[in-house]
């Protein structure tokens, strides 16, 4: 069980007197827009579970995390409020040159609604705003544009292809229902792995409808139609500043040691990455 209402009151969205492609709309966009992609947990070594209860509890104490938080507890929203909700394996391929397919490294939503289904995903990373019907062809959102086609990787799945400024390049699902419990191993991978890019690296982002903002480390872009501002955070009083206003994340259970040494490290890491001409 989730507390749907204290879940509903963090999305700023009453609860809809019926299931209807009007209010997914609104629920995915209150979610983007309020709840951050953020994985802050892992590099403060505090270890997460994915269960939907426990990822709801995150949400109503102001943080996010990443697509197995935040499409596990969509999900279980959703369907508590009578949508009818499959999760899907799927996997994020990062640039042109990674594999496509389904590895398992994320979670992707599909539900069902007056006979037409619907990709529904508030865990892609500064994508979607709104859930797009699985039609193949292209809609634009904002200042991005995206497309639906047939996964021709994943027999039966779907590819969903990001806009050429995303921070990655597509993601394929597979057809098949799954468990939210099945991605238990490979969020540990993710969550503890040093090769992993949650590891390696802070990130926070934020979808609006005009565009998304993007935190890696101490940098901090604005992607828009005007195109990408950029800057770099260089105190950690403005970086904690950007966590809480820019991406509504709530840090008040972090004690001042913490906050330094997190600072300490992102922006230590911010400075090697510089001299190694990656930053």
């Amino acid at each position: 069980m989730i507390d749907v209402d204290g879940y509903l009151a963090v999305l700023g969205v009453a609860r809809p007197a019926l299931p209807t492609a009007e209010a997914l709309r609104a629920l995915h966009r209150a979610q983007v827009e309020r709840v951050a992609y953020e994985n802050l947990d892992i590099h403060l070594g505090r270890p997460t579970g994915i269960g939907a209860a426990e990822s709801v509890a995150r949400i109503m104490r102001g943080r996010g995390g990443y697509c197995f938080h935040l499409n596990g507890a969509f999900g279980a929203l959703l369907t508590a409020l009578g949508y009818d909700v499959t999760l899907h394996r799927a996997g994020v391929q990062g640039t042109p040159e990674d594999p496509a397919g389904a590895a398992g490294d994320h979670l992707a939503l599909t539900v069902r609604l007056d006979g037409e289904r619907w990709l529904v995903d508030t865990g892609l990373a500064g994508g979607m705003y709104e859930p797009l019907p699985l039609r193949e062809g292209n809609c634009t959102q904002g200042p991005f544009t995206y497309a639906m086609a047939p996964s021709e990787a994943v027999p039966g799945g779907w590819r969903f292809t990001h806009d050429p400024r995303g921070a990655f390049t597509a993601m394929d699902f597979a057809p098949d229902p799954v468990e939210l419990s099945s991605f238990a191993a490979e969020h540990v991978r993710l969550s503890t792995s040093p090769e992993s890019g949650f590891v390696r690296v802070l990130t926070a982002q934020l979808r609006d409808a005009e565009g998304v903002d993007v935190l890696r480390g101490c940098v901090l872009r604005r992607i828009d139609a005007g195109g990408t501002d950029e800057r770099t955070i260089d105190s950690a009083d403005d970086w904690y500043n950007v966590l809480a206003g820019v991406f509504r994340l709530d840090l008040t259970d972090v004690d001042a040691p913490a906050r330094a040494e997190l600072w300490h490290r992102v922006h230590t890491a911010h400075q090697e990455w510089a001299v190694a001409g990656q930053g």
